[in-house]
């Protein structure tokens, strides 16, 4: 399989069929469900989605190691071409790691300020002109609204979108629409909330909020072994 057809036939287009295409420059989405669902599973499949299309990505992560970031796009691009072989895979793996950057940080020790900073060091002024940005990780618990409107401010500017992952808890973690009680207060500055929903034998990626429209339906599913979106 070339990979253009892998584009095209990756299960993300029917995620994407789900939030009108996916996300616009300058917009932000948002993966929430409790710890251990499969949110960094999905973000990465995402990423690799973008850059299986030779587009630049991202990758800030508050939690893990950039070496275990590493390891999660290996496994899961492996899971991907298992599943459909790909021509001159190595090639691609190579134009992958290229297409990509890895970032670390410490929620408690840095600014938002330093982030943006760093963003626009690498997009900017680097000339590393990235497509989206994905933020695993990041505690919306002890997150300030300035530091996420700052974020979107940035994102309308360099032209990205932005993919948070959102650890939930508590009982009930939702409200009545299906949106988690701790990003409530920041909900007007989120374009897309998806809620992964655990179920006896898979986990449902269900729409919470759509550009303004809620509850909005499922219909995606991942695989409960390979954490893969399914094609139906």
């Amino acid at each position: 399989m070339v990979k253009n057809e892998l584009v095209q036939r990756s299960p993300v287009r029917l995620l994407e069929k789900n939030i009108q295409g996916g996300l616009k420059a300058g917009e932000m989405g948002i993966l929430a469900a409790p710890k251990g669902i499969g949110k960094t599973s999905v973000l990465v499949q995402i990423a690799l989605d973008k850059l299986l299309q030779d587009k630049k990505v991202i990758h800030i992560s508050f939690n893990q190691h950039a070496s275990h970031v590493q390891n999660w796009y290996g496994n899961i691009f492996e899971e991907i071409i298992d599943k459909r072989p790909l021509e001159n895979e190595r090639d691609v793996a190579d134009e992958i790691v290229r297409n990509r950057v890895l970032m670390n940080f410490n929620q408690e020790g840095v600014t938002s300020d330093v982030i943006r900073r760093s963003l626009k060091s690498m997009i900017v002024d680097g000339g590393f002109k990235a497509d989206s940005i994905i933020i695993d990780g990041f505690d919306f618990t002890i997150s300030e609204r300035g530091r996420i409107s700052g974020l979107k401010d940035f994102a309308k500017d360099a032209g990205v979108s932005v993919w948070y992952s959102c650890d939930i808890s508590g009982s009930p973690p939702y409200d009545k629409r299906g949106i988690p009680l701790v990003v409530k207060d920041i909900e007007d500055l989120i374009d897309v909330i998806i809620v992964l929903d655990p179920q006896p034998h898979f986990t449902e990626l269900r729409v919470s909020r759509e550009h303004g429209n809620y509850n909005t339906g499922g219909g995606v599913r991942l695989d409960p072994r390979t954490l893969l979106i399914l094609e139906n």
